[in-house]
């Protein structure tokens, strides 16, 4: 191989005389979901401080970098936005928990009288993730809830319903896919066609839950009138 000449091998020569370092110091750890593993790691949480190296020795400090996020498992960094997307573990607990609201609400606006409801309700919950779930305990929460007007809502579109969905929504719309939406809010709209056509009051807890998911309202009367034809 011909040696390299001009400015080009000048170049190489520099880069192997001069160079950059990172020195990196751990200030924090946790789990989170590593995008290059594709699943939930160990992390550290690091900052660092580079230096220009001169023959691969440090000599003069060249200011601070990071933090970055680095994954146990792979080694790879990442933005500490990474942080931002829940564990595996952790979505699956906000799934879990909003089906649990959006049933509860939905329960709420058209009242617990209907068998046929609790039923579709209970088993919607079981499904996602509350095996010991039954008809009775759901119909004791909503009673509660309903006693309880500090949290929850006497008038259907009222504050503390929509408080409560935001609460228990708005962390978890934003890592669901549109269809993953779609799909929370015609489980809700099954729960009310479980006892007949919608009433009002469930329409209104309706768009409630799909406004929470971030769904526009066109989109919410699309999936409402689907939610009705039989498949």
């Amino acid at each position: 191989m011909l040696p390299v000449r001009g400015r080009d091998g000048r170049a190489a020569r520099a880069v192997r005389i001069l160079g950059t370092r990172i020195a990196w110091t751990p200030v924090g750890d946790g789990e989170f979901f590593c995008p290059g593993c594709g699943g939930d790691r160990n992390y550290q949480r690091l900052t660092g401080r580079r230096r220009l190296t001169l023959l691969g020795v440090p000599v003069l400090p060249r200011g601070a970098t990071g933090p970055v996020v680095e994954c146990a498992a792979c080694g790879h960094h990442f933005g500490t936005e990474v942080l931002d997307h829940p564990t595996t573990r952790r979505f699956a607990a906000m799934l879990r928990d909003a089906v649990h609201t959006v049933a509860l609400a939905v329960l709420a606006a058209g009242g617990t009288g209907s068998r046929t409801a609790l039923e579709t309700a209970a088993a919607t919950v079981r499904a996602a993730g509350f095996a010991d779930c039954t008809e009775d305990r759901l119909a004791a929460l909503v009673e509660a809830l309903a006693a309880d007007t500090g949290r929850y809502f006497e008038q259907p579109c009222g504050a503390g319903l929509t408080i409560e969905l935001h609460e228990s929504l708005d962390p978890l719309a934003p890592h669901l896919a549109p269809a993953g939406r779609e799909a929370l809010l015609l489980q809700a709209a099954r729960i009310a066609l479980a006892d007949g056509p919608y009433t009002p009051a469930e329409r209104d807890a309706l768009a409630t839950v799909g406004a929470a998911l971030t769904i526009c309202s066109d989109d919410v009367t699309r999936l409402l009138a689907a939610a009705r034809t039989p498949s």
